[in-house]
């Protein structure tokens, strides 16, 4: 039996000697490569803090401390070191989030995974501490992976720093290239006497000893007030000098670090320093993504931050390559639309590559701002690029559109900005679960005062609403496309004078008018495959894709005039989403025929993959049909209008109130 294999709780950890903790992370990386490159999933940034979560758990005592992990896609050593060995079912239906998840574990708190957010969460938690009463349990927040890049971080930093007494330990996994390695034989030296001056700083007593000194000096007229002046100028200089902690103290936090946090010992005792310490304090760990696997050290894009199924030898995916992707016709159109004009702008937050904008960059890299994980600024930013007379165009994930709704309404709507927002994994993505679904973002936008939204069925139509969207001016766009591979090419049977594109009509040449189904975007297939499940039942169909769902095209009201029941088609949620949106649209036009909302439910969505989760909520063909069926035949409502003769179905005797 191998070491990991004897660990069911953080407590097992302190048994262990020195020896088999180096076994123990050798065994935790063996674990991660050969399990998660048979399910897919974040493999880079969990190599990267095995002996950091080990340390962590070593020191700390949860869940009575409570441990936070941002973005919490570096937390599969923490659900190994909490017991959960079984990760057959990672991201998979029914199995174990790619998260932290409070069903699964009382270790695990925080299961959103957007970014930025921990500190607020340490934050709260320790003044929740304070004013019950149980102020000595510690908060540990484990930040990193450019999560620092986020305002929100440091609103929160602000406040923490605050308060001398709060037990707040934030530890920055810094895997990235910030600050230059240190090398030579004086580095050495000095990182050698770190963990005692460390130790010696973070001690109670120091801090009471400076502010001793500090009064003394500054009330000993001119030359103590010049001796304190020289002397703390020249310790915040060699401070400055031997590591990146000045921001943090100008702030008025502890700084530890930088530590090697791939040495367990090291990581051992900064931690235990800052326990000691009993205030906030920051941990500074230097880390690799991807430790002590090659291939991910070898891969230049991102050192497997995220993987599909591979082959664990050689890294390499075990599956082809299938058809194209999304974001791949949005990076081959977009780059080609900024050779032809040079107005056109990209702004991406801290994902260039997942959102499509590294062609473009490659081509004009004095064109294209990676802002870091800052939404809120990346919107307001490109409201002034517009007003400078640039074109911005912003891909961000649908679900982190969020995060920006403020900046959207009040800096590019009121503005009037001509400002395209391409949001890419938009509707139901899959196993990353409830906080990568972009399934808000059509109901979120509708309120946008002057927005236009669009929502391609196929590449032709990405790349044809695309140019369409850079060519507003007046007014913020915004297209949004699903996650991975773009489907067949539909094509439409006419397209309307407004832009609406009729995809069937069935029987072809019936005069019958039943069903009108509007479908939204990569819904086209299933909408068509109702349309045809509706023909062997006898009811006929017009399907309609109006590829710009704002504003509301004319002809669909008028379409919706000549049928007998409306249905749309959304992978957003149903609340306030396109289908309610339409139906406001006819009742101002004095359309009163019914319309069926079918879309998701206003709930958060467990992982599975995308045909799963449409599954679970009644978004197929045979449900659909099912339902419309009944509609028309006036046994479920809403009813479609009946026919010439036939009395209009009845729900029953009115409430009594």
């Amino acid at each position: 039996m191998g070491i990991l294999e004897t660990i069911r709780n953080p407590q097992d950890l302190s048994k262990l000697s020195e020896a088999q903790l180096d076994q123990l992370a050798a065994e935790v990386r063996e674990f991660l490569i050969g399990n998660v490159s048979q399910t897919g999933g974040h493999l880079g940034p969990n190599l990267g803090v095995v002996e950091l979560t080990i340390a962590v758990h070593r020191i700390f005592d949860s869940p009575r401390d409570s441990i936070v992990f941002d973005t919490g896609h570096q937390s599969y050593v923490h659900k190994l070191l909490t017991g959960r060995q079984d990760f057959s079912t990672l991201r998979q239906q029914g199995g174990m989030s790619g998260y932290p998840d409070r069903a699964e574990s009382e270790h695990d708190i925080v299961e959103s995974s957007h970014a930025s957010s921990s500190l607020s969460w340490a934050d709260g938690i320790s003044r929740a501490r304070q004013l019950t009463g149980d102020g000595d349990r510690y908060v540990i927040a484990v930040v990193g992976d450019g999560a620092l890049t986020g305002g929100m971080a440091w609103e929160a930093i602000n406040n923490i720093a605050a308060d001398k007494k709060r037990r707040v330990v934030i530890v920055v996994n810094d895997n990235g290239r910030s600050y230059a390695a240190t090398v030579g034989g004086f580095a050495d030296y000095l990182a050698s006497l770190r963990p005692t001056i460390d130790s010696f700083r973070a001690a109670p007593t120091y801090e009471g000893t400076l502010d001793w000194w500090r009064r003394r000096l500054q009330n000993g007229g001119p030359a103590g007030q010049f001796t304190y002046k020289s002397l703390h100028a020249m310790k915040k200089g060699v401070k400055d000098w031997w590591a990146p902690q000045g921001m943090f103290e100008d702030l008025g936090m502890k700084y530890i670090g930088p530590v090697d946090g791939h040495d367990l010992q090291a990581m051992e005792n900064a931690l235990s320093t800052a326990r000691n310490y009993a205030g906030p304090v920051i941990v500074h760990a230097m880390t690799e993504k991807g430790h002590g696997y090659a291939p991910a050290r070898a891969h230049e894009a991102d050192q497997f931050h995220a993987v599909g199924i591979i082959d664990p030898e050689t890294g390499e995916p075990t599956e082809a390559g299938g058809a194209k992707s999304w974001t791949a016709v949005f990076a081959d159109e977009i780059a080609d639309i900024a050779d032809e004009r040079k107005d056109i702008v990209g702004i991406t937050g801290a994902m260039l590559i997942p959102v499509g904008l590294h062609k473009f960059a490659a081509r004009h890299p004095e064109r294209v701002f990676d802002v870091g994980i800052a939404e809120q600024h990346a919107l307001t930013s490109a409201a002034g690029m517009a007003f400078g007379g640039l074109h911005p165009v912003v891909a961000v994930y649908a679900t982190f559109l969020n995060r920006a709704f403020d900046q959207l309404l009040m800096d590019v709507a009121l503005h009037k900005a001509g400002v395209t927002v391409v949001l890419d994994r938009a509707g139901v993505t899959g196993p990353d679960g409830p906080s990568h679904h972009g399934m808000w973002d059509m109901a979120m936008v509708q309120i946008v005062p002057g927005l236009h939204l669009a929502a391609p069925r196929d590449a032709t139509r990405l790349r044809e609403e695309l140019r369409e969207a850079v060519a507003i001016e007046d007014a913020p766009s915004v297209i949004r496309y699903s996650k991975g591979t773009v489907g067949a090419e539909v094509e439409a049977l006419e397209r309307l004078s407004d832009g609406v594109d009729v995809l069937a009509r069935r029987p072809a040449g019936s005069s019958e008018n039943d069903v009108l189904i509007v479908s939204v975007g990569a819904m086209s297939e299933l909408a068509l495959d109702v349309s045809n499940r509706l023909g062997a039942q006898g009811i006929s169909s017009t399907v309609v894709d109006p590829r710009w769902l704002l504003p509301v095209r004319r002809s669909i009201i008028a379409l919706a005039s000549q049928h007998r029941l409306v249905i749309c088609i959304e992978d957003g949620v149903r609340a306030g989403g396109v289908g309610s949106r339409i139906r406001q649209e006819m009742r101002a036009a004095g359309v009163d025929t019914a319309l069926n909302e079918v879309g998701l439910p206003v709930e958060f969505l467990d992982h599975g993959s995308r045909n799963q989760v449409l599954e679970r909520v009644g978004l197929t063909a045979q449900q659909i049909t099912h339902d419309v069926v009944a509609q028309v035949l006036g046994t479920k409502v809403p009813f479609a209008r009946p026919l010439p003769g036939q009395s209009h179905p009845s729900t029953g005797s009115l409430p009594i109130l």
